[in-house]
């Protein structure tokens, strides 16, 4: 019996010190189970109850002055609290937290509350809806129990995993399971995109931010979603990698007010058995360039469109959504290395992560009384901007960024592009300004609105 439970004790101990991992071959070893690994990872792991206030929707009886002044009411909307529960999980002795922007992002009130039952507030720090990711600080507080991250480019399929949270608000809740899938690009719900885990460890809503772990206690993932057509668990579950956690991390120290990409200024496709086939290739593998800014880093480093992408610092890309991942992690100021296929010749190219110019100014600008449209906010096109809106990378012109009330009983919207009114093109917000400042009796805007061409014309 001795000789039995030392055995498993060695083995539990190799494990931890990251030593071969196996599958146990005795009673002793299945016994002995995940406590030792729970008990060492869930203190980090937190419930957060967040407390989001909406503008609610106006009555539409109270529009009538009868009832107005029948009830005294307002038609007014009242604001609508909602409640969001989730998890996070401590990254850092001094209180910084990892979870979901879908359930911390647009919170007014944030508590959050350890394994011992102790509340905190935090605020979040650096957050950024498209991959759902938000860093929150508990203010005043050290020495907390903390996850450290695993390099998310080792995990392998088939690995055990542990995912911890606070499912349907029962509290804490550890389940099991393997990693059943890598690159799982897109497959998440919401904003998110990314480069996701799939896991069959139970997740439910309420263990969204919480933790995917491995044997060794180590953060791999950040549980973000599920696929299910019930809303409970099917199996099929999602995390966000640890590296990319560990980029936010590490903005988030810097201060950062908004999360940083590097910009690729770059479209592309993945590569299909027809495509392959087209180009010559034995495997459909890859991402096809389509389009390239002559701006970007990309164009810079001597790519052209036709260029198929293989892999981005030795590891396999076959989306656009796993290139911006790839990116992602190297975070802006730093290079990766790219391998190309341009017909049958390959070659590693080196490339700088870049953030995008802000060149030429983009000079955003509201409109005053002393037009036809005051309050309509507008930009200049530049490879800023079209980053920041997801515009076409060879579109030029001016884009609106605040319709305002007269903008919008005009038809316009935000998003929109402004290339020309009164048969004048414009180029910059000045030029917007000096049309819509004495346009004569009769406006026309012709505009691109998600792909299409608008004409919008309306008599002062």
């Amino acid at each position: 019996m001795f000789r039995a439970v030392l055995t498993a004790a060695m083995v539990l101990s190799a494990s931890f010190a990251g030593a071969e991992t196996r599958v146990p071959t005795s009673q002793s070893e299945i016994s002995l189970g995940f406590a030792p690994v729970v008990k060492k990872s869930a203190p980090a792991v937190v419930n957060i109850y967040a407390k989001i206030i909406t503008e609610g929707r106006p009555n539409p009886l109270f529009s009538d002055p009868f009832f107005q002044d029948f009830f005294g009411g307002s038609s007014a909307p009242r604001p609508r609290v909602q409640n969001s529960l989730g998890s996070g999980v401590i990254l850092s002795d001094d209180g910084l937290v990892v979870s979901n922007y879908h359930v911390v992002g647009m919170a007014s009130e944030i508590q959050v509350v350890t394994t011992d039952r102790r509340e905190f507030s935090a605020k979040v720090v650096l957050g950024d809806e498209e991959s759902d990711i938000a860093i929150l600080q508990i203010e005043e507080v050290s020495d907390l129990p903390y996850l450290a991250l695993r390099n998310s480019d080792q995990v392998e399929v088939g690995e055990l995993a542990l995912a911890i949270g606070n499912p349907f608000g029962i509290g804490q809740t550890v389940s099991s399971g393997i990693v059943s899938g890598l690159a799982r690009s897109g497959a998440a719900t919401g904003q998110a995109r990314g480069y996701f885990i799939q896991t069959d460890a139970a997740i439910n809503p309420g263990n969204s931010g919480g933790a995917l772990i491995d044997v060794n206690g180590d953060l791999i993932g950040i549980n973000t979603s599920i696929l299910s057509r019930s809303g409970g668990s099917n199996g099929i579950g999602f995390a966000i990698p640890a590296n990319l956690v560990a980029e936010f991390m590490r903005q988030a120290r810097e201060g950062r007010p908004f999360f940083q990409r590097p910009w690729a200024g770059m479209a592309g496709q993945p590569m299909t058995a027809d495509i392959a086939d087209s180009l010559g290739f034995a495997m459909p593998e890859g991402v096809v360039i389509s389009d390239l800014h002559g701006e970007s880093p990309f164009s810079v480093a001597g790519f052209k469109v036709g260029d198929v992408i293989t892999k981005v610092d030795g590891k396999i890309v076959n989306s656009p959504s796993e290139m911006v991942f790839r990116m992602s992690v190297a975070g802006i100021g730093g290079e990766v290395v790219v391998s190309r296929l341009r017909g049958q010749e390959a070659s590693d190219v080196r490339v700088s992560m870049l953030a995008p110019p802000d060149e030429p100014a983009s000079d955003p600008i509201t409109l005053g009384d002393d037009t036809v449209l005051p309050g309509l906010g507008l930009a200049r096109i530049n490879p800023a901007v079209i980053s920041r809106f997801g515009l076409p990378l060879s579109i030029e012109g001016v884009i609106v960024t605040e319709p305002g009330r007269y903008g919008a009983r005009a038809g316009l919207q935000f998003g929109d592009v402004l290339s020309v009114i009164n048969e004048e093109e414009m180029h910059t917000t000045a030029d917007i300004r000096t049309a819509l400042t004495d346009p004569g009796r009769w406006v026309k805007l012709d505009l691109m609105r998600r792909g299409q061409w608008v004409s919008l014309r309306f008599r002062m």
